[in-house]
């Protein structure tokens, strides 16, 4: 059942955030992409298999793992533009389970790893400078875009699946949150848009990772005492609230220093 649902996720997750950026834009495609479009469900089958006390400690281990998506994310980003996408996601991937070693030397409480994840995420922010001036936009996507999307991520699922069966339940927990949805949009933004494009996804990725965090923060400390439903639903709505506060509160503080910078000014 969690393999079927794996398998049926990622590729639709992955073909309606990319559908969704088509519309509205790579930024938002990258804020969708962030969020736990499939972690969550995965968590709520693992919850419902094997129990309330199971599904916390996933949903803590999923937490802490957000550091080393994370460190893909920025890795990417970094390299991207001096490399093409198969090489920068191979890069991506090494950074991802290097902070996984790191981090499965360490144990923190649901707090403190909710303060390491959002802290990372703020870094990562920073390594992650925004393109200069406007990125040029995709042009028309060739007709095997998304089959080939759907196909890439699908392929990702079942070789993460098959490698994650022998590991125990605490490196399982760290590489939940492996960049399967996050590597085929980076990488075929880059290939169709370019560094500047998949810069701009990379950073609402990690806008997006906050929302993540609290949703596994929330079923980490909940699951314990609530019933599997409601904690569901609370970590659900909060994680949106987080979401939006965040993207709210961005927008203005993009708004502010477009008004502030000289050019503006001179007008």
């Amino acid at each position: 059942m969690i393999l079927a649902t794996k398998i049926l996720l990622a590729p639709l997750c992955v073909v309606a955030v990319s559908l969704a950026g088509r519309r509205w834009g790579t930024a938002v495609a990258g804020v969708l992409g962030g969020l736990p479009v499939v972690a969550g469900p995965i968590l709520l089958v693992l919850t419902l298999v094997h129990g309330p006390s199971f599904g916390s400690d996933a949903a803590a281990g999923t937490l802490l793992g957000l550091v080393a998506l994370t460190t893909f994310v920025v890795v990417y980003g970094r390299v991207s533009p001096f490399a093409g996408p198969l090489a920068s996601v191979l890069c991506g991937w090494a950074g991802f389970l290097v902070a996984v070693a790191i981090l499965d030397q360490i144990h923190p409480p649901d707090g403190v790893a909710l303060a390491i994840a959002g802290t990372g995420f703020a870094v990562g922010l920073r390594l992650l400078h925004a393109p200069p001036g406007e990125a040029g936009e995709i042009g028309e996507l060739p007709w095997w875009d998304l089959p080939a999307r759907a196909l890439a991520s699908l392929a990702l699922v079942v070789a993460l699946t098959a490698a994650s069966g022998s590991l125990g339940p605490d490196l399982s927990g760290l590489l939940a949150p492996f960049p399967i949805i996050t590597s085929v949009l980076a990488a075929f933004t880059h290939l169709h848009g370019g560094a500047d494009q998949v810069k701009i996804i990379l950073r609402n990725f990690l806008i997006g990772f906050y929302g993540f965090a609290a949703f596994c923060f929330v079923l980490a400390v909940s699951l314990p005492s609530l019933r599997t439903g409601p904690a569901f639903a609370l970590a659900v709505l909060v994680a949106l609230v987080v979401q939006l506060t965040v993207f709210l509160a961005r927008r203005r503080l993009a708004r502010v220093r477009l008004a502030a910078s000289p050019e503006r000014g001179s007008l």
